[in-house]
């Protein structure tokens, strides 16, 4: 975890910070500010390689990161750039908003995903985690991904209105923060489910859909 920490402070914050305060000169905040994005590009693409997330998760994380590096090339300059990042991070806590209205939440897709890895039946996960009891603690922790996603933009908006363009090295930094706390809470989240689930084993003789040994 300490190691993850590091390289996510090096990749998303360090080598990003220099390269905006040492190109802004030379090649003008648009550029500078689009080459800061690619250390933590090629660091989330490694990650995703090194973990093999070949499942909804690496889905989601590759295709919102496609999608917003798309958008950065496709912003006239430094400002829009930001901005359009705030709106496409308000769509993409909308995403999971949706995944709630419609009781497929993301949290209970990426947990499927999780202990398919472990080796467990995407079958008997999905069954197990949508029996009443569980299901809403997996819509509850969906509801943390939007509030993540609906406090870091409008953190990143009120830097922007009230910083510009000159702010950014300290969006960078009060981003970085952030998205660890949420991430610290989601993580503290999905144990106490596993602990839900653990009780409600305990508790029930549920009847899994594939038999352990056919999986």
């Amino acid at each position: 975890m300490r190691k993850i920490a590091f390289l996510d402070l090096v990749f998303y914050v360090g080598i990003p910070y220099l390269l905006w305060n040492y190109g802004r000169d030379p090649l003008g905040d648009y550029y500078a500010m689009l080459l800061s994005t690619v250390p933590g590009f090629v660091y989330t693409i490694y990650r995703f390689i090194e973990q093999r997330q070949l499942n909804m998760m690496g889905f989601f994380i590759i295709s919102s990161l496609i999608i917003s590096t798309a958008v950065n090339i496709l912003s006239s300059n430094a400002e829009n750039m930001l901005w359009n990042q705030v709106y496409l991070g308000y769509a993409f806590a909308a995403v999971y908003l949706l995944s709630i209205i419609f009781k497929k939440p993301l949290a209970l897709t990426f947990a499927i995903d999780f202990a398919f890895l472990q080796g467990y039946p995407r079958e008997n996960s999905k069954a197990l985690y949508s029996t009443q009891g569980i299901f809403m603690w997996f819509q509850l922790l969906t509801c943390l991904f939007f509030f993540r996603g609906i406090f870091q933009n409008t953190l990143k908006a009120w830097l922007i209105s009230n910083y510009g363009v000159n702010g950014y090295d300290q969006m960078l930094i009060y981003l970085t923060i952030s998205g660890w706390m949420f991430n610290g809470l989601i993580f503290a989240g999905f144990i106490f489910i596993s602990s839900k689930i653990n009780h409600f084993l305990e508790e029930n003789d549920f009847q899994f859909p594939i038999s352990h040994s056919e999986g």
